[in-house]
């Protein structure tokens, strides 16, 4: 880990500049991708799957008998930990609902707002080195919830040629029907153009590598939504000298182990715990069973000592993490203060574990530094929202001079004359 002492402000940008990677020539290799397999559809899916993925499925559509034999596939406390985490997340997410409110402007003027939910999505869930079921039920839930009419959801096969069992099970407990055996880019373009098997999605969502990544930001130029611009997943801890360096230490691990190109970063005001949790760190990591991926993301991961929690809370909004931690005596009143960052985890006994797989919110969230402006996921990313306005005769008499008035002065001659011959048919008794 690179560690800072007592950085100059002018300094900070160059500090917390995330790893780049050659986006210029990612680009050309996935649009080839993308658009192969708007040509030419299932070949193209397959082509790639055995390309990149070393696979040749016989068929890429997950059949009833496979969703059925996952069940018993799996240990019974791992099928009852996924179903106590559903029900959790499934009662965060249902409290996000909203019912419509119907607001008069002045009398007879009604405006009122709908949410209602995106007709088909598309859910991606990365297989590579560890089998994401949790973020099943983080997507799916929710798209439940919304009412989306149709789920999609692509995940990549295990080397035998089948989706893990516990996606499987957790896709079938939330309800999604629709699953096939298909990763990558072309997982991607497939739900976005549509294929012979795989459904067109208006709306694509989940996380993924750079490959992944650059192919929802390019289909999004092709009009297909995504629920946000998303990288390699990150942390940040926000500690004080009140903090438990072993604590801090297995939160920084627990990022790092996601994938080499993770980051993790200690922002605090106190030398001598930078030094403790640098220890725990160095500790830890030799027993771990994915040492090597972490011991990878740690080569781009951070130690910053900054002179004054102050300093230290500017910062940690300046960084904008996907996860923000904080372990500090008063972790309340410093999260009040907190304007950028994905999710928010409070204390010294909440770990980011909880939330990517339990607590009930949702662990799909920006990184990259866009907490700044993007949302994690929710409720709300699965519906679109319509508004509502119906006017009286009397509201319109109430409202009408003002839209003729000001349509007139914008040079708008037909939008006021469609209040003018309403007025007059009032006026006149029709």
């Amino acid at each position: 880990m690179k560690i800072y002492i007592h950085p100059a402000k002018a300094e900070w940008q160059q500090i917390i500049k995330r790893p780049a990677f050659d986006t210029l020539g990612l680009q050309d290799k996935v649009r080839s991708v993308l658009d192969d397999v708007r040509l030419n559809g299932d070949d193209a899916v397959k082509k790639y799957t055995k390309q990149f993925e070393g696979i040749e499925p016989e068929g890429i559509s997950v059949n009833e008998f496979e969703i059925a034999e996952a069940e018993g596939l799996l240990p019974a406390e791992l099928k009852e930990a996924i179903k106590t985490a559903a029900k959790n997340i499934k009662a965060f997410h249902q409290k996000q609902l909203q019912q419509p409110e119907i607001i008069e402007t002045m009398p007879g003027v009604t405006c009122w707002r709908k949410s209602v939910g995106i007709e088909k999505v598309g859910i991606y869930i990365p297989g590579g080195t560890a089998p994401l079921f949790s973020t099943v039920l983080m997507l799916a839930i929710p798209a439940v919830i919304a009412g989306c009419r149709q789920i999609v959801l692509c995940t990549p096969a295990q080397k035998n040629g089948k989706i893990h069992p516990a996606v499987l099970y957790s896709a079938a407990l939330c309800g999604v029907t629709k699953l096939y055996k298909v990763g990558g880019a072309q997982a991607i373009a497939a739900m976005a153009y549509g294929t012979e098997t795989i459904p067109r999605a208006d709306k694509i969502f989940g996380p993924g590598n750079q490959y992944v990544t650059c192919a929802k930001q390019l289909v999004q130029m092709d009009g297909v939504a995504i629920d946000m611009p998303a990288g390699p997943s990150e942390v940040c801890v926000l500690a004080d000298e009140t903090a438990d360096a072993s604590f801090v230490a297995a939160d920084l691990l627990s990022q790092a182990e996601h994938g080499t190109d993770s980051q993790v970063v200690l922002i605090t005001d106190s030398e001598e715990m930078a030094t403790k949790v640098i220890a725990e760190t160095e500790a830890q990591l030799n027993v771990l069973p994915r040492k090597e991926i972490a011991n990878e993301a740690l080569k781009n991961s951070l130690v910053i000592v900054l002179k004054n929690i102050e300093e230290a809370i500017e910062l940690v909004n300046e960084y904008a993490a996907e996860h923000l931690i904080i372990a500090c005596k008063n972790d309340e009143e410093i999260s009040q203060r907190v304007i950028n960052a994905g999710s928010v985890f409070l204390g010294n006994y909440s770990p980011e574990s909880v939330g990517d797989y339990a607590s009930g919110t949702n662990h799909t969230l920006p990184t990259n530094g866009f907490a700044k402006t993007y949302s994690g996921v929710s409720v709300d990313s699965f519906v679109k929202k319509i508004t509502y306005q119906k006017v009286s005769r009397e509201g319109l008499l109430n409202i009408g001079k003002t839209v003729e008035t000001l349509a007139e002065f914008e040079g708008l001659e037909a939008h006021k004359n469609a209040v003018s011959i309403r007025l007059k048919s009032i006026i006149e008794g029709h």
